[in-house]
């Protein structure tokens, strides 16, 4: 009888923590992910559009992304031709009064964050100022490095390896109808 109440009362703290919000962002513990394509000399795009087309990077981001939510920037929303389908879109903007069909809008990384609810493994997906604003609470990178040099106007940060692990690492060769060798690299956050 004793160690029933005593699971009862564990069940009652459990469940009040979980309503109070200054808890419920420490409680779940988010593993907030960059996911970028980005090329020798870190360029994302241009004129808010993809520099290259790589299809199977796209059916990689697709697959990592799928049931999760991803935060993005107002240009980078913009530059799609709708919501990501099967995907929370949240979009991070300045702009009080913007507004998007079928996204959340945040003014704030805390609110992008708070919009991500329950999904343990929110993604970022640019563009460059919104990677700035994440990299330090990021805890992995799903990066695809591009190896060329290319002319750009959004870049993705630079990483510095003294913080990061890169842990594994896939190389493609460049092919008859994919001219840019490409590797998809995956950092974590070293333990402080």
């Amino acid at each position: 009888m004793q160690h029933h109440l005593q699971l009862q009362k564990c069940f009652f703290y459990f469940f009040y923590f979980l309503k109070i919000p200054s808890l419920q962002l420490s409680f779940f513990h988010k593993d907030i992910t960059l996911i970028a394509a980005a090329s020798e000399n870190q360029a994302l795009g241009k004129d808010n559009q993809l520099i290259w087309h790589i299809s199977d990077d796209l059916k990689r981001f697709k697959r990592l992304t799928s049931g999760h939510c991803v935060i993005m920037g107002r240009k980078t929303f913009e530059s799609m031709p709708k919501a990501l389908p099967n995907r929370k879109n949240i979009i991070l903007t300045r702009n009080t009064s913007y507004q998007a069909k079928n996204a959340f809008v945040a003014h704030t990384v805390k609110q992008a964050i708070k919009l991500t609810d329950k999904d343990t493994k929110p993604f970022v997906i640019g563009g460059g100022e919104i990677y700035s604003l994440f990299l330090s609470m990021a805890v992995s990178i799903e990066l695809t490095r591009v190896h060329d040099h290319f002319e750009a106007d959004a870049f993705f940060p630079k990483i510095d390896m003294k913080q990061w692990n890169l842990t594994k690492e896939e190389k493609y060769t460049a092919s008859f109808d994919q001219p840019f060798a490409y590797s998809y690299l995956t950092y974590r956050k070293q333990a402080k």
